[in-house]
């Protein structure tokens, strides 16, 4: 069982190869980023890769936000309110990141 820090597994971990294969995919989108920069493509070209790759990882953050939720929220609810209100809190605090980014 793979575990964090406080030895919860955490909600995704079902879908690690998942995540690791989105986020392998946008490692390959910054690399292209940087190539066309380099070879001094058109700027539209350029901000069109940006927007792309901007969605990739909202797509990833939101799933991994979703998995938080249905997961390590709930279970933390469960477990008490205090530590349900934690949780949520931290969640409000992510969200609230994701939401200035």
């Amino acid at each position: 069982m793979v575990s964090g820090m406080d030895g919860h597994q955490h909600g995704y971990i079902h879908r690690k190869d998942d995540y690791l294969k989105r986020l392998r995919r946008i490692e390959g989108q910054a690399r292209g980023l940087q190539r066309m920069v380099d070879e001094e493509k058109y700027c539209i070209d350029i901000l069109t890769q940006i927007s792309a790759m901007t969605k990739a990882l909202q797509a990833v953050s939101l799933g991994l936000l979703e998995e938080h939720m249905q997961h390590c929220v709930l279970d933390a609810a469960r477990a008490g309110e205090a530590e349900g209100r934690a949780k949520i809190d931290e969640a409000v605090e992510a969200i609230a990141r994701l939401v200035r980014s």
